[in-house]
């Protein structure tokens, strides 16, 4: 595990793009593709942003770039809460990657059913041993989750899927999620994490008792892959 400490959020993301640009180029020069999940939030879609602007614009090969999404909201494609609209229209929109390349979880016609569906496209996708996608993006809830995987919630301790649909009462919303049964066959899974109201839950998933039904953050650790955690001053601010 590689924890990385920047000064802000600004720093922090364009970290998070440089081990983007980086991971893309080794793929895409040992294996001709570069697959990547996305996470939601509000801390990568400044990293986002910054993919979508020079230099980081003229340097990916973006043809060979396979886009996954590591959760979404069951939500319609144009509503804001939407994480596949908000990397669209972050950074997807503004590069040239072919659409056919560029894969969003769907609801339809049900979250169990787009679940399934999701999964069928990973292992065809992933055909072959272990590990999978070259890069996954994933934030950190307040409540020690990620992607949509939550506090107590079976999804977490789901050993055989590779997705799962998951609803969260206090929201009183549908999800569609990557398990961690697939998250860790991952080359390299990254954390972005910014802010000082994450610090205590970064604390406790880094430091703290290992206790992955409270704290389903704690589950991620790629098998044959690496890990990282970039995190900025006042995430950390917590940390021993």
């Amino acid at each position: 595990m590689i924890i990385q400490t920047y000064p802000d959020q600004e720093s922090l993301s364009r970290a998070a793009a440089e081990l983007f640009a980086r991971q893309a180029e080794e793929a895409v020069k040992l294996r001709s593709a570069f697959s990547v999940a996305l996470a939601g939030g509000q801390t990568p879609r400044r990293t986002y942003e910054i993919l979508a602007q020079p230099p980081f614009r003229e340097q990916v090969d973006w043809e060979h770039l396979h886009v996954f999404w590591g959760d979404e909201r069951c939500v319609p494609p144009q509503d804001p809460r939407s994480n596949a609209r908000m990397a669209r229209r972050a950074w997807l929109n503004h590069v040239p990657l072919p659409p056919s390349r560029i894969h969003p979880i769907s609801c339809k016609p049900n979250p169990v059913a787009g679940a399934r569906e999701y999964e069928i496209l990973l292992r065809k996708f992933c055909a072959g041993t272990p590990p999978c996608l070259d890069l996954v993006f994933l934030g950190l809830g307040e409540d020690g989750h990620t992607a949509s995987l939550f506090p107590y919630h079976r999804a977490s301790e789901d050993r055989e899927h590779w997705t799962a649909a998951v609803y969260v009462p206090a929201q009183s919303l549908h999800r569609v999620t990557l398990t961690p049964a697939f998250l860790n066959q991952a080359r390299v899974v990254a954390f972005l994490v910014a802010g000082a109201a994450k610090a205590k839950a970064l604390q406790e998933v880094l430091q703290g008792p290992r206790n992955t039904r409270r704290l389903p953050a704690q589950l991620i650790n790629p098998e044959r892959g690496e890990l990282y955690w970039l995190v900025d001053r006042e995430a950390a601010g917590q940390l021993r």
